[in-house]
């Protein structure tokens, strides 16, 4: 197959965020969440939003937290806005996926934090890995972990997938949410998944997909793990078309065996979106739900994508000994 060599690139260059919001404004937004977040949260339900289980698995969480820790700040996440975008539709296709595999070693590579540590706690014989580069980022991961009584069970690796010092053919289930995309060299990160997997084993990935392949390039440089090029942008995430997905991933997992694609059913929602996100200090991430039904819808080919979407795909790693399946 022919190789890629330059994708299509994209610039978008966001508003700087607010560095200041008035005390009381912000009090009178955290207060309205707590009321209207209920509201979104049912109606979502009347458009078949994907991921509400999930999302009360988070709210029970949430109300742990609350009750037995006292922790406002956490417990008002959990409760409020625990998932955005279609991370509804991400965690839904895993979630379900994990209820049916037979898990004893687990490693997920820099998904949103809620993922692992939700699969850690339900499968109290598992011991997980979780990798997550961004050192800012990961003492919230092992702060939660001690909170939910998994940390005891997790290994956290402060590293690239490519650099994680874990042994081959180890791991039971392995899931990355949203992440490859971020990876300059996603076909390597996705070879290592692969290498690392047991015969038998699940992998679990979500990517951003659309009718035609490209790259995004940002002018924030959230996790500062790449340099920003001579105009001030840095490489962002790809979107991946099928010859994309065939040369990437197909080439060394080989054909999925689920696969769902979700996608924004109007062009340039998703954009608009997380630029009101990045640029409003009072956008209503608890609106989210209802949204997501109502702009985004279950398609079944990249080629029918008139934007953006997200594709998540199940693979098993050929063993004619064992079978993962419960």
């Amino acid at each position: 197959m022919q190789e890629y060599i330059d994708l299509p690139k994209e610039y978008l260059r966001f508003p700087e965020p607010y560095k200041q919001v008035p005390r009381m404004n912000r009090l009178a937004h955290t207060l309205a969440g707590l009321v209207l977040f209920p509201i979104y949260w049912i109606m979502a339900y009347a458009v078949r939003t994907p991921g509400l289980t999930f999302r009360m698995l988070c709210a029970l969480k949430g109300m742990r937290l609350l009750l037995r820790e006292r922790d406002y700040v956490r417990a008002y996440g959990l409760l409020v806005a625990p998932l955005d975008s279609v991370r509804y539709f991400e965690f839904d296709f895993m979630w379900n996926a994990v209820k049916r595999i037979k898990i004893q070693s687990y490693l997920d590579v820099s998904s949103p934090r809620m993922l692992p540590l939700m699969i850690t706690d339900r499968e109290k014989c598992l011991e997980a890995d979780l990798i997550n580069p961004d050192k800012k980022d990961l003492p919230a991961t092992i702060s939660l972990a001690k909170s939910f009584g998994v940390a005891d069970r997790c290994r956290f690796h402060s590293c690239l997938i490519e650099e994680a010092p874990l042994q081959l053919g180890s791991f039971d289930l392995i899931t990355s949410m949203s992440v490859i995309e971020h990876i300059p060299d996603d076909k390597g990160a996705i070879q290592k998944m692969w290498n690392l997997l047991k015969p038998g084993g699940v992998l679990l990935i979500s990517i951003p997909c659309a009718a035609k392949a490209s790259e995004e390039y940002t002018n924030l440089n959230d996790y500062e793990l790449i340099d920003t090029d001579e105009r001030g942008f840095v490489f962002w995430q790809r979107y991946y078309d099928e010859a994309l997905i065939q040369q990437r991933v197909y080439s060394i997992t080989g054909q999925p065996r689920r696969v769902r694609i979700y996608a924004e059913k109007e062009a340039d929602s998703y954009s608009r979106n997380v630029t009101q996100k990045r640029s409003d200090p009072y956008y209503p991430y608890w609106r989210e739900p209802l949204m997501m039904g109502m702009q985004y819808e279950f398609k079944d080919r990249l080629a029918d994508l008139p934007g953006m979407g997200v594709i998540a795909m199940e693979f098993v790693k050929p063993d004619q000994k064992s079978n993962p399946l419960k």
